[in-house]
C-alpha cells in the first residue's frame, strides 16, 4: 500500500510521463495507468498484478515507489548467468582429467 507520508506521490498524468513510450513511440496514457490500477496486468505465469493507487478527493494518485514495485512484480525472475570457463581454465581441467585417466590406467 502506498504510504502518503513516505513515498513520492504522482498524479496519473505525471506517472504516465515516467514510463517510456510504447507502440510507435506513443507515450503511455493516463487511461493506461488507470487500467493498471483497476484491472492490472498478467505476469508470465498468468497472475494478475495491479499498480497500487489511491483515490483522494475524486482523483487517483500513485507513487514512484509503487511503479517500481509494479515493474518488479511483472518482471520475470531469471537465473543468475553461469560463469563460463576461460580457455586457460578449460585446458587445465582437461589436463587434470587426462592425468587422472593415466593414473587409473585408462
Amino acid at each position: 500500500m502506498i504510504d502518503l507520508s513516505a513515498e513520492t506521490i504522482l498524479s496519473l498524468k505525471e506517472a504516465a510521463t515516467l514510463i517510456p513510450p510504447v507502440r510507435q513511440g506513443r507515450p503511455v496514457s493516463f487511461n493506461c495507468i488507470l487500467r493498471w490500477i483497476l484491472k492490472g496486468s498478467k505476469t508470465v505465469d498468468g497472475q494478475i498484478v495491479k499498480l497500487e493507487g489511491l483515490r483522494i478527493g475524486g482523483r487517483w494518485v500513485t507513487s514512484r515507489e509503487a511503479i517500481q514495485r509494479y515493474a518488479e512484480a511483472l518482471t520475470p525472475q531469471t537465473a543468475a548467468p553461469s560463469r563460463s570457463r576461460t580457455a586457460c581454465q578449460h585446458r587445465r581441467e582437461a589436463q587434470k582429467a587426462e592425468q587422472e585417466l593415466e593414473r587409473m590406467g585408462i
